[in-house]
């Protein structure tokens, strides 16, 4: 049985939290100079460590210009290096660096700390709900988008 859903306003909402998320994450994070494009690669980097850009980029589902243009910022910053691939030489494996390690647990609990605050008129079942929904909503985005 299909609902009428006002998709519209999913969408909205979606945008909402997602500008509102950014806000809060460069304000969170801006005496370290990592912007809220940045630091999703780190994050990614603190589970993959070495991943190759091109892998990086598939698995954040961004594309090669904003994931080049975030790791040259972050390389800049100190935060993560460049490497060439020894087995394949077109590519680069992103490795993070002593200083990217000291500031994991800021990024970490700057991420809590959001979910925290978006959940906190939620009780225990409707986190569970909300959770199952948002990633069935991300599995068939990515299922449609690489039916392309």
């Amino acid at each position: 049985m299909r609902m009428n859903l006002d998709v519209k306003s999913i969408g909205k909402y979606i945008s909402i939290l997602y500008r509102q998320a950014q806000s809060y994450i460069t304000h969170q994070l801006r005496p370290y100079n990592i912007g809220s494009g940045q630091y999703i690669f780190l994050l990614a980097l603190y589970r993959q460590d070495g991943i190759n850009q091109e892998e990086l980029t598939r698995e954040l589902l961004i594309d090669k210009a904003t994931t080049a243009r975030a790791l040259s910022k972050l390389e800049q910053e100190g935060y993560v290096k460049r490497e060439r691939d020894p087995v394949d030489k077109r590519a680069y494996r992103v490795f993070i660096t002593g200083k990217a390690r000291k500031v994991r647990p800021i990024i970490y609990q700057t991420v809590r700390d959001w979910s925290d605050l978006l959940c906190a008129d939620l009780n225990d079942e409707e986190k569970v709900v909300l959770d199952a929904i948002l990633k069935k909503m991300v599995n068939s985005a990515k299922f449609h988008l690489q039916q392309q």
